[in-house]
């Protein structure tokens, strides 16, 4: 079966040994496609030469909530747009809230994602969301930004309430390891709730690697793990899970066979 992973982190450091030999071992494992994503200038620009290095990889950029400092300029934000103008460049992320990390900034994070999103918006991209300890404002931002392009909400967060916001907007919705995390809440009901059409599965490489691989280096060889648990929560085979979101991560990132 052939399958998308739309969010990965090939990129990081944790791959400075043996990236072009992984890189090589997931293709022929199956992952077709793959888009790595961008959290800075810095990994947005290494997605790019990734994207340009090798077909089936694509590029998202953007500035990660947790990259926003005190001194991130709106020159940062244009060489974001410039970067995102490379034909690899499939959205704009990943871009958000994240409240754990930074608690100070708050007013700033959300001033940053909506110049984002407006940011996807001219250049005519999806917007990949990160939201950790942060539901209340990113289901605000949600309800009052105009996602011209649609959006994908990363790492699934298990809260309902955030789920049906985004599933209001048309939005995609991407499981990882979490959803096989023995303590994770709420998995199963939110995987239930979630329509056929509006998912997509991820790694996001290195992390979270999924049950029973959890607390190992994570790779998109993993996604058969995560593909079986969906299959046997929504009642589908694994193949099928594959092959519709396959189909999904094609449609929001707008890529021709």
């Amino acid at each position: 079966m052939k399958i998308f992973d739309t969010h990965a982190h090939y990129d990081d450091e944790k791959f400075d040994e043996d990236r072009e030999e992984i890189i090589k071992k997931i293709y022929e494992f199956g992952i077709e496609k793959c888009v790595n994503i961008g959290c800075d200038i810095k990994t947005s620009e290494k997605s790019i030469q990734l994207a340009k290095k090798y077909d089936f990889i694509y590029a998202s950029c953007g500035i990660h909530p947790s990259e926003i400092k005190i001194d991130t300029k709106e020159e940062d934000l244009n060489k974001i747009e410039e970067l995102s103008k490379d034909k690899k460049v499939v959205a704009i992320g990943e871009v958000g809230l994240d409240y754990n990390w930074n608690k100070d900034n708050k007013e700033f994070q959300k001033e940053m994602f909506i110049k984002q999103i407006e940011l996807a918006n001219k250049l005519n991209l999806p917007v990949v969301i990160h939201t950790r300890d942060a539901i209340d404002d990113t289901i605000e931002i949600i309800k009052n930004q105009n996602f011209k392009n649609g959006a994908i909400l990363h790492c699934c967060p298990f809260n309902k309430y955030l789920v049906k916001e985004g599933l209001k907007k048309g939005f995609f919705i991407a499981f990882g390891g979490t959803c096989t995390f023995k303590n994770s809440k709420n998995a199963d009901d939110i995987l239930k709730l979630v329509p056929i059409k509006n998912l997509l599965v991820e790694t996001d490489t290195p992390y979270l690697a999924p049950e029973p691989k959890r607390g190992t280096r994570n790779d998109s060889r993993n996604l058969e793990l995560i593909i079986n648990k969906i299959a046997s929560v929504k009642g589908y085979t694994p193949e099928e899970i594959a092959q519709i979101t396959y189909n999904n991560a094609k449609n929001i990132f707008r890529i021709k066979e």
